[in-house]
């Protein structure tokens, strides 16, 4: 959006000049969709990833409906979700005609807690998505003891957590799938873009027929050889392909995440090392980002702070600083207190919630800049 008032946007894009001529070269080849450059993209970002599989879909919340599908969710299941995150999560586990069941959160990494996750178990439930919020690691110790222990399905949410690692396994390899987001604002884009990881065979297949309709030959395979209307339908499908241009970019940002990942880290290490002791402020633990994506820098103003988050939010605001919340919490929301269940009273989301704010992160965040909010800040604080 443009706003001449702006000095610091709170995100930009990063799409270089190799990402757009990589783009060009797609855009005059045969294949559009379901192609050779898809292929290559999964092959790449399995390797990234060290998984066995990965499976490229139009978007994460197509991948973490495939992977609820692959699951066999459906109707009268329940599957436990945080409060802290996008509603896509949640709105993925409505459109198997499954509940989601809100968890509370851990205060210090803003994930899914194992202690909420156990007071809402239930006969019903079949499956849990722990979100690694801002790219922290959740505690996967703990979720997959429970899910052994309750025999539960686990569905990673990587939406914000491409190059996180916990014990040096890469996230999305200790539940069944890892579903991640190629949205603009990610680590990795692709403008729209999703990618499902898993070590289980029957799963990477169950996606790539449903993510194409139920077809059991793609378009390439179609007109490679035989005919091309020979073709089965086994399992209801859906469109959610990821064309060649944007695997073409996918692969392209992929060969420089790890610098840009670096770059994220040096700013999230800048933020605290100028913003600390500050009363009233609780920063990001870095312990928890030297593992992560480093997708987000989310502060805590408390009320022990001379101003209140909206304040802040208002003084950066004036001063041409843009900043926002990740997020309000799905109890909030009108659709999940009707659609969704909790059993759990929420309290560290609901604290949270009056406290969080993101600060401008993105790996073109030039040091002037870096250094201009974080004298408004302390300036105001």
């Amino acid at each position: 959006m443009k706003n001449k008032q702006l000095k610091v946007p709170f995100f930009l894009p990063y799409v270089d000049n190799f990402d757009i001529s990589e783009i060009k070269k797609i855009a005059s080849s045969t294949f559009l969709t379901n192609g050779p450059k898809l292929e290559e993209f999964e092959s790449q970002f399995k390797k990234f990833t060290n998984s066995k599989y990965a499976v490229g879909v139009s978007n994460a919340t197509s991948a973490l409906h495939i992977s609820l599908n692959a699951l066999g969710v459906s109707k009268n299941d329940e599957v436990i979700v945080p409060d802290l995150t996008f509603a896509a999560t949640a709105n993925a586990v409505l459109q198997t005609g499954a509940t989601p069941v809100i968890a509370d959160i851990d205060e210090n990494t803003l994930n899914i807690s194992p202690t909420s996750i156990l007071k809402n178990i239930t006969k019903k439930t079949k499956a849990i998505i722990p979100v690694h919020f801002a790219g922290v690691p959740c505690d996967m110790a703990k979720i997959k003891k429970i899910s052994n222990d309750h025999s539960l399905k686990i569905i990673e949410d990587c939406a914000h957590a491409i190059g996180s690692y916990l014990d040096k396994i890469h996230v999305g390899n200790f539940g069944e799938t890892g579903c991640f987001s190629f949205y603009p604002t990610k680590n990795l884009t692709t403008i729209e873009g999703g990618m499902i990881i898993t070590n289980n065979k029957k799963i990477a297949n169950f996606a790539k027929l449903i993510r194409n309709h139920g077809l059991t030959r793609t378009l390439m395979n179609r007109y490679s050889s035989g005919k091309p209307w020979e073709y089965d339908i086994k399992n209801i499908g859906y469109n959610y392909r990821l064309d060649e241009l944007r695997s073409a970019l996918g692969l392209s940002q992929l060969k420089k995440l790890k610098i840009l990942n670096k770059k994220r880290l040096n700013i999230f290490q800048y933020y605290n090392s100028k913003l600390i002791d500050i009363p009233g402020l609780i920063l990001p633990s870095e312990t928890d980002y030297l593992k992560s994506s480093c997708h987000l820098y989310v502060l805590r103003v408390t009320h022990e702070a001379k101003i209140t988050r909206n304040e802040l939010f208002k003084h950066l605001q004036k001063n041409g600083i843009g900043s926002t919340v990740h997020y309000k919490p799905l109890h909030e929301l009108s659709l999940f207190k009707k659609k969704a269940l909790h059993r759990d009273q929420l309290k560290s989301s609901k604290t949270i919630y009056d406290e969080i704010l993101s600060l401008p992160m993105y790996p073109q965040l030039s040091k002037t800049n870096q250094n201009y909010v974080i004298k408004h800040i302390r300036n105001k604080l």
